[in-house]
């Protein structure tokens, strides 16, 4: 089994609905994901995927509509004033964890029919949430 890995950064704010801690306001980040993509075969060039392919495909994706963007739950009660403001939101049906944003990167790589097994989100240097391929 062939395996790559890519690394992206990217900005975001958020806030956690109905959560007793400081994350209830909106705050925001410095992500690091970690996407791995893994196949039995190789293509003509020797590639599993072309990083290159990687970096149109997905990077470009969490640029377009993760980065230095608000990322909140649909329930959010902002989401009517921020709108208003035309500010700029991406919506979440859950609480914009950082479990929750790299499934939903991980969605999306699959959308994209990336080979991915796992997407990691390093929310700050030293908190990490992964989500990985059923087995």
């Amino acid at each position: 089994m062939y395996s790559v890995m890519r690394e992206m950064e990217f900005c975001y704010g958020h806030r956690l609905l109905n959560y007793d801690g400081k994350c209830k306001h909106l705050h925001g980040h410095n992500g690091k994901v970690v996407i791995t993509l893994e196949g039995a075969k190789l293509d003509d060039l020797g590639m599993l995927v072309d990083f290159a392919d990687i970096k149109k495909t997905i990077k470009q994706w969490i640029d377009d509509n993760l980065d230095h963007n608000l990322l909140l739950c649909r329930n959010d009660p902002l989401l009517p004033l921020l709108r208003q403001q035309h500010e700029r939101v991406f919506i979440m049906e859950d609480n914009p964890t950082a479990e929750n944003i790299a499934r939903l990167i991980f969605d999306q790589a699959v959308r994209l029919e990336l080979p991915v097994t796992e997407v990691a989100l390093w929310e700050t240097s030293n908190c990490l949430a992964a989500y990985r391929k059923k087995a």
